[in-house]
């Protein structure tokens, strides 16, 4: 009971809810007012343009969200001048929705934002439908009203931002903690239960790419809001709390283990890894505690556990070596001791948020230049030559709008000619269905009909109890609030709240609700049958397929990250902008390659073509990643030794085998590999080098010497995780080259 109540205070006070309230509030105004002034007859058409604007309404730079919305508002008008002047004749209405739906559908080149608008744009189509103006005067004063309800809802959305600026802010850096924290408690389970690590090795993937998702808003909101506003104290303690968000999820991604090596080490000795999941576990908690604050506000969490923790992971330190005994104990002491410096590191940065969270005076302040900043922020690209490029069958945007096309007029015809009520509801439960991949739009059809069906139940059951209009209308004010609420997060209940809205608002005019009921549920399930259909038959756009562009990107982006770590370890004390910039663009590569496998593993599983070597690549993908990040993380923290010649010829080798991974992606002439013998002599030089320290600490504790220098530790620790990273990566590299080639081969 106590979680249903705090997740539903953290809902009641998030951002969602206050864009539910924020629509609500510019939709029901003009109906009041109207009435009061007697002139209601105008206020559907004002509705109406409010209605379609607030779709383009996401979190973002203030001059996005404005063009945004004002480029919302000129496509529904027009959009719904050219269908009511083409209604009289139907053949041509029909042609007109077509390509409308097609030209509109292909806007969503250019972006989430743009999709968006172009949704809006679909949705114009669909509505014009259900009004009916008989004369060119009454069209053009319609189509004004849409324009004036456009603006009003834009002046609402700016006086309700003025009114809670960082609204938007704080969820998004909550909903990042939360994620970051779940994320935590996944890699703890990772290292304790090697039976399930490939069910939760997916889950990982999932996570890491909403992640990555929420980082890239992040970017927008708080990096373009300061260039905006300038450094005011609570952009920058917000600054300060993102960058530790992304500091956490490096270091998470960093310390991605060789599990095979873990389970060599630790297989009979696992209970000494307890404390170590056990301090993942309460740091995942606790970045889930500080989300919840962002939102609620409160007192900070108690951070005893966090400490007491991380004593027992030394502890456990100290016992694995009590118990196999040095020199023994060595490759299984420094993994461990490793594995605490991250773990040392993760708390660092919860602690940072805290600090900024208890609005402590000496947080530190962020220096990151304006100038620099800006190289962090993925542009969206404009340019009209995007669209005539996606003007392809190649291109799955191109084969999505002609699917939408296709499906909206075939849809609207069949529900007109069998004199289906409202047929045009058919057509927009399409719209809101249909995405470009079948997976997608199958789970949106189930839960659009499961949502449809409760919504209808619960309308029949209070139809029923009561005939009170008042009662209505009080109801389809809360559920339209609640609909546009959860329409994201919860895509049934918003389904099931849009149900709700629509048949108390035809209660209000018509005794016969229970028609209303009625023929919304048919068309719900006709349309959504329809959209599943046409993604399945009609062009369909398979994951598979689009891949190798996808695959190709992300090595590509390893191989950058690899260079500029390599830079860096080279170059220690410089400017480490550049290899932040690298790291980013790879975590964003890897992000779209995870989000696509997801896509794939949506797909029918016949159409899940080769997903087996297509997950090895992922994973194998991920796990460079990881290495190549765990190399910079450490050079970046810690005090290390000048490159050697083998460093920069193992990374030249691993270099040119993910050069020719990605060769065979794009069907380039491929390098050639460096001479094995150079590699080989390479690697053992470097284990050479390790094991040259680890006889000189033998010799140590042979003659009584147990304590360890500081440095001689840290050169030892430097030397065990570069020769093991570097040799794994090489491994990796290799086996990566291989797959692509396996994988190749399937589809040529």
């Amino acid at each position: 009971m106590k979680n249903n109540i705090k997740t539903i205070e953290l809902f009641l006070k998030g951002s969602s809810f206050y864009r539910g309230i924020v629509l609500t509030i510019a939709v029901v105004i003009p109906l009041f007012l109207f009435n009061y002034i007697d002139i209601f007859k105008y206020a559907p058409s004002i509705v109406l343009g409010a209605f379609l604007s607030a779709p383009s309404d996401i979190p973002g730079s203030l001059k996005r969200k404005i063009n945004g919305v004002l480029i919302t508002i000129i496509l529904s008008t027009l959009v719904t001048f050219i269908i009511l002047i083409c209604k009289p004749v139907f053949i041509v209405l029909l042609l007109v929705i077509a390509a409308l739906s097609f030209l509109i559908s292909m806007i969503s080149v250019y972006g989430f934002r743009a999709s968006l608008i172009s949704f809006s744009g679909l949705l114009a189509i669909v509505l014009s439908l259900a009004v009916s103006k008989p004369d060119m005067q009454s069209i053009l004063i319609h189509t004004g009203l849409i324009a004036v309800g456009g603006i009003w809802y834009l002046v609402v959305s700016l006086l309700a931002g003025w009114i809670a600026p960082k609204k938007d802010d704080d969820q998004l850096l909550s909903d990042t903690l939360l994620l970051t924290g779940k994320y935590l408690k996944i890699r703890a389970k990772l290292l304790s239960k090697p039976h399930k690590r490939d069910k939760f090795s997916k889950k990982a993937l999932i996570i890491q790419t909403q992640i990555s998702e929420k980082h890239e808003t992040l970017r927008e909101l708080l990096l373009e809001g300061r260039k905006r506003s300038g450094r005011s104290h609570s952009n920058e303690r917000r600054l300060l709390i993102f960058i530790s968000s992304v500091d956490i999820f490096e270091l998470a991604l960093t310390n991605t283990l060789d599990y095979s090596k873990i389970d060599t080490l630790f297989g009979v000795n696992r209970q000494h890894l307890k404390a170590f999941k056990k301090m993942n576990k309460v740091m995942g908690n606790h970045l889930i505690t500080l989300s919840e604050l962002l939102i609620k506000k409160g007192q900070l969490p108690d951070d005893t556990i966090l400490n007491t923790t991380l004593d027992e992971t030394l502890q456990a330190i100290q016992d694995y070596k009590n118990e196999i005994t040095l020199p023994k104990a060595r490759e299984g002491a420094i993994t461990l001791r490793n594995l605490n410096e991250y773990q040392k590191q993760l708390l660092e940065e919860i602690k940072a948020i805290r600090r900024v969270l208890g609005k402590v005076k000496s947080s530190s302040k962020v220096l990151l230049k304006d100038q620099e900043s800006q190289q962090f922020l993925t542009l969206q690209e404009y340019r009209f030559n995007i669209i005539v490029q996606n003007f392809s069958l190649k291109s799955p945007m191109f084969r999505h709008a002609l699917r939408i096309a296709v499906a909206i007029v075939f849809g609207f015809a069949v529900g007109s000619v069998l004199g289906v009520k409202n047929a045009y509801w058919i057509a927009l439960t399409i719209i809101v269905i249909m995405r470009p991949n079948y997976g997608l739009t199958k789970e949106r059809s189930k839960n659009r009909i499961i949502g449809t069906l409760i919504g209808a139940v619960i309308a029949s059951a209070i139809v029923i109890i009561t005939e009170n209009t008042t009662v209505y209308m009080v109801l389809a004010i809360i559920s339209l609030t609640f609909a546009f609420s959860l329409i994201q997060q919860s895509y049934k209940a918003g389904a099931a709240f849009i149900t709700l809205t629509i048949v108390f608002v035809y209660a209000l005019m018509d005794p016969n609700a229970f028609e209303v009921i009625q023929y919304r549920v048919i068309d719900t399930i006709l349309g959504a049958g329809i959209a599943v259909l046409a993604n399945y038959a009609l062009l369909p756009s398979w994951e598979y397929k689009n891949l190798d562009g996808v695959i190709f990107e992300v090595i590509q982006a390893n191989n950058n990250y690899l260079q500029a770590t390599k830079t860096l370890y080279h170059k220690k004390g410089t400017n480490h902008l550049e290899y932040k910039v690298y790291r980013k663009k790879a975590f964003l590569a890897m992000s779209n390659l995870n989000a696509a496998f997801q896509r794939l593993t949506q797909d029918p599983k016949s159409k899940q073509k080769e997903s087996v070597l297509i997950y090895d690549i992922v994973t194998l993908n991920h796990t460079i990643l990881s290495a190549i990040a765990s190399i910079g993380s450490y050079t970046i923290n810690n005090n290390t030794t000048n490159p050697s010649e083998e460093f920069d010829i193992l990374i030249a080798g691993i270099s040119t085998s993910l050069n020719n991974a990605a060769s065979l992606l794009n069907k380039d002439e491929m390098q050639k590999l460096y001479k094995p013998k150079h590699i080989q002599w390479a690697q053992e030089k470097l284990i050479a080098n390790y094991d040259t320290l680890s006889q000189a600490r033998d010799k140590d504790i042979a003659a009584g010497n147990v304590a360890i220098d500081s440095d001689f530790l840290l050169h030892l620790r430097e030397a065990h995780l570069i020769t093991n990273q570097l040799i794994w990566l090489k491994t990796l590299s290799s086996n990566l080259r291989k797959v692509t080639v396996k994988y190749k081969a399937a589809f040529s």
